[in-house]
């Protein structure tokens, strides 16, 4: 019994650890799977995670490419304008004119805002249109037919900005309609650059010199009276006069006024009653702008007022040093005269800035001494750029303020009057060449008539000498 009882006890115990040893085999092999699952969940995850980062480079690298595409697409874009923009930007007027400025501007309104600021070529840029300088509606460009028998023909460089062509040059040439109701008046520009520039842009038709001597030929004009707006006697006066001479034989009569300043004289000392009216009408015009009662006031306070003309190469830069001889012979010692050329050399901005310096002033006026106020005045002149004339004076670190006057002499009333003057002068000598042809005339008659009563007595001597 008891042997059976431990046989029966061994028996239970190696079932039980037989038992342990398979569960224990179980879980171990359970153990195992769940790792070997886990790490095939691991290198899944990291094959999705590279899937991800794969798939987010390729869209990155479509996206930078479709960036790259559109950039370019807007370069091309904004070079096409600059090109239709360059080949308007000339002085020759051609068959193809009207049209090539109309594609411009039509292909410039196309334009994105962020394609216009692309825009740059030898001469284009985004300010060519985009640039605000007044309403155009309030110009007149005086281009119309049905002139009559006597046309006023008012010749001026030209500008494309809006606001000063209105009131500079439209105001001199309304002036001028008022003081000779019986003559037709007329415009025309001597820069087709800046012709051109006004249709692109405005859909203003201004006439170069060509077409309006054109256009006064075939509107049979009789008697032609020019009056130019320049300021002397300098290389745009001569082309004019050079135009003008072709078409001559096709009036009856042609008269050329002087511009605003006169002759020129031989040297700086010669001055006449034309500067003297300039030199005093800008002054004034300056002061009263500026809060002074007159110079001496100016003066007084520490300011002084620099005038900036153009400058040019031709013989008639001595105008600008006869301008300051001028200011000097009116008591005005703080009245400077400058050019933006630098010709003469004595009027370029450095030297202009040592004079003032020099003076003693530390207050500055600049203000241009043109007949409008386009973009010498607002670029070279009052410009944010480093090279303008306020950057320089204020760079120059001489001055306690430095202010800009953006005002043409067209608009001064003064001047205006000048022009009427030479106008009058211009038309008078149409009368005095009338008179003298008629003078002419009359004596040739009188000749005539006299050697007719001469060959009468002759002829009656030879009938008495045969009878």
């Amino acid at each position: 019994m008891k042997r059976k009882s431990m046989l029966a006890l061994l028996l239970a115990v190696s079932m039980t650890c037989s038992m342990t040893a398979a569960t224990g085999a179980v879980a171990y092999a359970s153990d195992d799977t769940a790792t070997e699952e886990t790490a095939d969940e691991s290198t899944d995850d990291a094959e999705a995670t590279e899937e991800d980062a794969d798939a987010a480079d390729e869209e990155a690298t479509d996206a930078e490419d479709a960036s790259e595409g559109d950039e370019d697409a807007d370069q091309k874009a904004a070079d096409e304008v600059a090109a239709l923009i360059d080949k308007i930007y000339v002085q020759e007027r051609n068959d193809t004119t009207d049209e090539d400025c109309k594609a411009a501007k039509e292909a410039w309104d196309k334009l994105t805002d962020a394609q216009k600021e692309l825009v740059e070529g030898e001469e284009a840029s985004p300010e060519y249109f985009g640039r605000d300088t007044g309403d155009a509606s309030k110009d007149d460009p005086r281009n119309q037919d049905e002139i009559g028998e006597n046309e006023l023909l008012v010749v001026s460089f030209g500008t494309s900005f809006n606001d000063s062509r209105a009131e500079d040059i439209k105001g001199i040439e309304d002036k001028l309609a008022e003081a000779y109701p019986d003559w037709s008046v007329r415009r025309a520009f001597t820069a087709q650059i800046i012709i051109n520039h006004v249709e692109a842009r405005d859909d203003e038709v201004i006439d170069n010199m060509q077409q309006a001597l054109d256009r006064a030929v075939d509107n049979g004009v009789k008697n032609l009276v020019v009056q130019p707006t320049h300021l002397m006697h300098g290389a745009e006066y001569d082309e004019m006069v050079e135009a003008i001479d072709g078409y001559k034989d096709k009036f009856e009569s042609v008269a050329i006024a002087e511009p605003m300043l006169g002759e020129v004289g031989d040297d700086t000392t010669v001055i006449n009653d034309d500067k003297k009216a300039v030199a005093q009408a800008i002054t004034d015009a300056a002061c009263q702008e500026a809060g002074f009662d007159d110079m001496q006031a100016a003066a007084d306070a520490g300011t002084a007022f620099v005038f900036m003309g153009h400058g040019t190469s031709h013989t008639a830069n001595v105008t600008y040093d006869q301008m300051q001889t001028q200011m000097d012979d009116l008591g005005f010692t703080n009245a400077f005269i400058g050019t933006v050329e630098g010709k003469p050399e004595d009027t370029a901005c450095e030297e202009v800035i040592a004079k003032v310096k020099d003076a003693g002033f530390k207050n500055v006026v600049l203000r241009p001494l043109m007949v409008v106020a386009g973009d010498h005045a607002n670029n070279d002149m009052a410009g944010d750029d480093e090279d303008s004339w306020k950057s320089q004076f204020e760079a120059s670190g001489d001055f306690d303020s430095v202010d800009c006057q953006i005002e043409g002499l067209g608009r001064i009333e003064a001047v205006e009057d000048l022009y009427v003057e030479h106008t009058k002068a211009a038309i008078d000598s149409l009368g005095t060449a009338d008179d003298a042809e008629a003078t002419d005339d009359a004596d040739a008659e009188a000749s005539d008539d006299a050697a007719a009563d001469d060959t009468a007595t002759d002829d009656a001597a030879e009938t008495e000498d045969a009878e």
